[in-house]
């Protein structure tokens, strides 16, 4: 049984929330209080967290920043806001996964299932695949690391597995939809959920959309990590 700890301050909300993950096998803690979050993480980890951003005692994205500097569990952040900024705004800061508010209690079961699949196979099947070199950049899956040119590059979760998706197909025209089938393991997703990652994997490896040296995006077709210039 897969426990999630639900960070969340409205009292009706967290009782909701409590009877619908409940009602789908999760063992289920809650919290109301950011700083209570980040001690129970360090105390005893869950498998999941799904953190809200409206907390009393701090900032949510703050504490979705102090959770990714102390643990690599997997964050589902609700949010009332669906505009791209706010969205690469909190992937930025290390969620795995968001749910635009008002959401129902089966897309929310649904949602951190997904994120579940995603999170342990990487782990338990990492050390069985081999470094990827495409050029200066350096994937290594075992340690979840990706080096540009000698340079630790500060992915998240799912940047790194978007990464070392396409490293793992390069030179390979890849399409948006296969890469949500493959990668997030929701097809049905919208495109734009891999471009936002595409983005913030451009500017934290120093390119632009205009002139990529590695991610390219083949008009109508889909995205290429290139091997040579």
């Amino acid at each position: 049984m897969a426990s999630v700890l639900v960070v969340e301050d409205d009292p009706v909300i967290r009782a909701a929330l409590i009877e619908v993950l409940t009602g789908h096998g999760y063992a289920v803690r809650t919290t109301h209080q950011g700083f209570e979050a980040l001690r129970e993480i360090t105390r005893s980890p869950p498998d999941i967290v799904v953190l809200d951003l409206g907390l009393p005692d701090l900032d949510g994205l703050d504490v979705l920043r102090m959770i990714r500097g102390i643990s690599r569990v997997p964050v589902l952040v609700a949010t009332a806001r669906d505009d791209e900024s706010e969205i690469i705004r909190l992937l930025n800061a290390g969620a795995d996964d968001y749910l635009v508010k008002p959401f129902s209690g089966g897309q929310l079961a649904a949602r951190l299932a997904a994120v579940l699949r995603r999170s342990v196979p990487a782990d338990v099947t990492a050390a069985q695949r081999p470094v990827l070199q495409v050029a200066d950049l350096r994937i290594d899956p075992t340690a979840r690391t990706a080096h540009l040119a000698g340079r630790e590059l500060p992915l998240t979760r799912r940047e790194f597995d978007l990464l070392a998706y396409l490293a793992d197909h390069a030179d390979q025209v890849v399409s948006r939809q296969r890469i949500l089938a493959e990668v997030w393991q929701q097809p049905y997703l919208e495109d734009q959920t891999v471009d936002v990652h595409l983005s913030a994997l451009r500017r934290k490896m120093g390119e632009k959309a205009r002139k990529p040296r590695y991610l390219r995006t083949v008009r109508g077709l889909g995205i290429k990590l290139v091997s040579s210039p």
